[in-house]
């Protein structure tokens, strides 16, 4: 005799209908991998947003405006640093153009176009290493920014129907601008130490290029604030801003905040023009030793007039972290540096157990 009442024959109904509705020669647990490809594609590595010194972006993408039925942009974002360009949009970079970026960690969008000339800055702080929703819509003539849910920035009458643009063509730089960083509204230093993940721009269907070699950096390792020189890469910064020792006897101060180290090598040299190893700090053991190019007893010849020069460069076994940089009591942002290597971490180290508080100046 058969049990379980109505309810025990409405479910066998409910399993025979969707075996019947499977295709052929498909099993039951194929329903488990009908996903949405939108999911599929935010399971994709984040992108980390910097190759380097200059401004270049690391992917540029063209949207055909006539096509699109979508005017918001979304996406998870992590950083340490509190300037540089999350994302440069125009339709033409002479008049038509809009940056999102950060500028003392904070959200700040500047516009130009010919409807607004605008630079406004709003928002959290986002520079403390966590992930941040972040999303960038278009409602009618106004401009709307939300992190992490909330709207922290509406601009009201700066825009019109994309549709409507005299160009149809849109671009899309992640990291970085498509014209001189002169061209900004408020100067900004494009070059971001940061990671995007989860992205859903304005139309699936763009055309993407990548405009410069991939970062080697992998953005799936846990960071910390800092500065991280990998083995064989470099820094040379010219110290003519700060104040200089002009006069005899003088005083030269560089403070050095050392977070972890291993290998060894040469890793710093304090010179001028034409002889830059007055002064070189070794790793060596772990530990740091000083020696002077010039042989016993220290004495620095000093060139009235000349700018101080200071390279951080070491052997290619050699790699070091740092918690900051000082000359004359200024800190030195690696970001306006006068040359460095492409893969120096900016503004994060990675994190080594049991290092992270452990700090030798």
């Amino acid at each position: 005799m058969e049990s379980g009442g109505p309810l025990a024959t409405w479910r066998r109904l409910l399993l025979l209908l969707l075996l019947l509705l499977l295709p052929p020669g498909h099993e039951g647990p194929a329903l488990r991998h009908i996903l949405p490809t939108q999911q599929r594609t935010q399971d994709l590595p984040a992108l980390h947003l910097t190759n380097g010194p200059g401004q270049e972006p690391v992917t540029v993408m063209t949207f055909n405006l006539t096509k699109m039925i979508k005017t918001s942009s979304s996406f998870e974002f992590r950083t340490w640093d509190p300037e540089g360009v999350i994302f440069y949009g125009d339709t033409n970079p002479k008049d038509d153009w809009f940056v999102l970026g950060l500028r003392d960690g904070r959200p700040e969008i500047q516009i130009h176009n010919h409807w607004a000339q605008l630079t406004v800055g709003a928002g959290p702080q986002l520079n403390d290493g966590r992930w941040h929703q972040m999303e960038v819509k278009i409602h009618g003539d106004s401009v709307l920014l939300e992190v992490d849910g909330e709207e922290v920035l509406r601009l009201r009458q700066v825009s019109g129907p994309l549709a409507n643009k005299p160009q149809p063509i849109m671009r899309i730089a992640l990291g970085g601008l498509l014209f001189p960083a002169s061209n900004l509204r408020l100067p900004l230093v494009p070059a971001l130490d940061g990671c995007l993940r989860r992205d859903d721009w304005l139309d699936q269907q763009a055309q993407t290029s990548a405009s410069v070699p991939a970062s080697l950096r992998s953005c799936a390792v846990e960071s910390q604030p800092g500065i991280f020189f990998p083995p064989g890469t470099g820094a040379e910064f010219s110290l003519q801003d700060i104040p200089q020792p002009h006069v005899e006897p003088w005083a030269f101060s560089l403070d050095v905040g050392l977070q972890l180290a291993a290998g060894s090598g040469r890793f710093l040299s304090l010179g001028i023009p034409g002889n830059p190893s007055w002064l070189s700090l070794h790793l060596q053991d772990q530990k740091v030793m000083l020696s002077s190019g010039l042989g016993p007893g220290l004495d620095l010849p000093l060139v009235l007039g000349l700018p101080l020069q200071l390279q951080l460069r070491e052997a290619s076994s050699a790699s070091f972290c740092l918690d900051g940089l000082w000359a004359q009591g200024q800190g030195l942002d690696m970001d306006r540096a006068l040359s460095r290597s492409q893969d120096i971490w900016t503004h994060s180290c990675p994190q080594s157990p049991g290092n992270g508080t452990d700090t030798t100046h």
